[in-house]
């Protein structure tokens, strides 16, 4: 229903099929990005990937190019930077590329703890995981009311849910403001024909632990709580363009997802450590 309605815009602007939808993916270059990147190039999505590793993201559009009858841009940015999301917009507005759905997924992991974490490595952290998503959201959003309406995916995580960890203290604190913060773009959003809808994975197999220096706590995590970026990928995809509020993938986390929502502190400390050992230890 969500795509069949893209597809009335489009014929009501005189467009019928010859357009094709377009998505802007931040931290396409791996894990989830990279996944979504390819769910909706199957789709027939025109693509617009963007992360700070160019080698990767022009491998991936090259494999993406040859499987797809589809255009796909590469973007190199560092979205630690504060002027980078105006560039991604001017990229986008030089190029005449009009961006339909815009997934905000870049992030990552502070290894060391709060107290002897730079200062300035805190900021770079926030503004990947906060304060970009906010800025290309407020830069690509007028462009979607003017064309009709648009979706918007931000990848938040689980962690938004549960007590802030031992390890990556404000990795949750920041990913609960950006669940707040995409209902707030529904609210204000959803009758102008734009909705949002935060994803929130559990363990997923990607880059990201090891880049984050965590892979040892995540290989103590049970391998039941483990999913594939293809599966948490393909389930925020069909979220996204139903125009859900919240997407929790799998059967498994939604349930989880659900005790922490209702289960005492103490009980939910508990099945920290047993769950996600060293970050609750």
């Amino acid at each position: 229903q969500a795509e069949d309605g893209i597809r009335d815009v489009e014929r009501s602007r005189g467009l019928g099929d010859v357009y094709k939808r377009q998505a802007l993916i931040t931290g396409a270059s791996s894990g989830i990005g990279e996944e979504v990147a390819k769910n909706l190039a199957n789709k027939g999505y025109n693509l617009i990937l963007t992360a700070r590793r160019k080698e990767l993201l022009d491998d991936i559009a090259q494999e993406i190019r040859k499987k797809h009858n589809i255009h796909v841009s590469v973007i190199a940015k560092d979205l630690s930077k504060y002027q980078t999301p105006r560039e991604i917009l001017n990229f986008c507005e030089e190029n005449n590329y009009r961006v339909d759905l815009l997934v905000n997924n870049a992030g990552y992991g502070i290894k060391t703890s709060f107290h002897e974490t730079s200062l300035e490595d805190e900021e770079d952290f926030i503004r990947v995981l906060g304060t970009s998503v906010i800025m290309l959201t407020k830069l690509f959003l007028p462009k979607m009311i003017s064309n009709g309406g648009g979706k918007i995916m931000i990848v938040s995580s689980v962690a938004s849910f549960a007590a802030p960890s031992a390890i990556q203290p404000l990795y949750g604190p920041i990913k609960t403001f950006m669940n707040r913060f995409s209902d707030s773009i529904n609210i204000n959003y959803k009758s102008k024909g734009v909705t949002s809808t935060a994803v929130c994975p559990g363990f997923t197999v990607t880059g990201f632990h090891t880049a984050s220096g965590v892979q040892e706590q995540m290989d103590r995590v049970p391998k039941f709580l483990v999913f594939s970026a293809q599966r948490i990928a393909d389930e925020a995809v069909k979220a996204t363009l139903a125009g859900k509020r919240l997407c929790v993938p799998t059967k498994t986390y939604k349930f989880l997802v659900f005790m922490l929502r209702n289960l005492p502190q103490s009980v939910l400390t508990l099945l920290g450590k047993i769950l996600a050992p060293g970050r609750y230890d």
